[in-house]
């Protein structure tokens, strides 16, 4: 049989479906699971997957695995379910059960020894790495900074002056992402970021694609949560900070499904500043 997986969204969303695919194998060991997602490098050398299909990227694919075939697709997003929407539950402990799939996982990636070898010797340093990113989302968003999910630039700006003079920081963002001084920036594929973060010493991270891939590959993280849970999108293994309690009243009036927009509408702000959200000390704690 073929099952047809797909995953509709970003890539810290493929780096969560990966501990799906495992649960997916496991209950169907002879059937061939077929993945497409926009960042089928997430899935490179992953032993559960058949085929991996990115964007616009399978021609004759009705032909191949569909016609006249015995075929399971498994299409529908998880963000829509009951339990995900009222933050019952791990994201992808929802997945499996809306697939019919008894155990969940964490997520996992392979990386090859060829692949440590030549990301390693690219991100020689002179000091132990810090590794740090403050915004997530994707390319293009109105705001260059987003309240919900990313660590404020006031935060970021003391963590950075305190780890400066031990640590080479590390900064993971585009060129559309808000800079930070005495860091040095870099935009890479996830694979060479997760040869990163596995020879980095430190890592400051929020609610994006690198504590997904730090899960992954077992390495403990400092974690910034604004909005969303780490109950729901997160992971034990790390260190996850929670936001400080909101200190302007909000009615949530043009809320819907989620209690706030995580590309952070400015409208919607609960604080009264920016330097209200964390307690930086409690930060600096984790990191030591």
């Amino acid at each position: 049989m073929n099952i047809i997986f797909q995953i509709n969204g970003g890539i810290g969303k493929s780096v969560a479906a990966t501990g799906v695919v495992r649960s997916i194998k496991e209950k169907y060991p002879d059937d061939q699971l077929i993945v497409i997602t926009a960042y089928p490098d997430v899935f490179l050398n992953n032993p559960n997957v058949d085929r991996c299909f990115g964007p616009m990227n399978f021609p004759y694919f009705y032909e191949t695995f569909i016609k006249d075939q015995e075929s399971m697709t498994m299409l529908h997003d998880p963000y829509l379910e009951t339990n995900h929407i009222m933050s019952n539950e791990h994201l992808i402990k929802t997945w499996c059960n809306m697939n019919g799939l008894e155990n969940w996982y964490a997520p996992e990636i392979y990386i090859t020894k060829r692949e440590i070898d030549f990301y390693s010797d690219k991100f020689h340093s002179d000091k132990p790495i810090f590794l740090l990113q403050t915004s997530g989302g994707a390319p293009g968003q109105e705001h260059k900074y987003s309240w919900a999910r990313d660590i404020p630039m006031i935060v970021a700006e003391k963590i950075v002056e305190e780890f400066r003079d031990t640590h080479n920081v590390v900064h993971v963002r585009r060129e559309d992402q808000l800079s930070l001084n005495n860091t040095f920036p870099i935009h890479d594929n996830i694979r060479a970021l997760s040869v990163l973060a596995s020879i980095s010493d430190k890592r400051l991270l929020i609610d994006s694609f690198l504590q997904h891939v730090c899960a992954a590959i077992q390495l403990k993280s400092t974690v910034c949560w604004v909005v969303n849970k780490p109950e729901v999108f997160g992971y034990p293994l790390h260190d996850n900070i929670l936001a400080e309690p909101f200190t302007n009243p909000y009615d949530y009036k043009n809320s819907m499904y989620n209690p706030f927009d995580i590309l952070g509408n400015p409208d919607e702000f609960p604080y009264r500043h920016e330097g209200e959200i964390f307690n930086v000390d409690t930060i600096i704690k984790s990191l030591r």
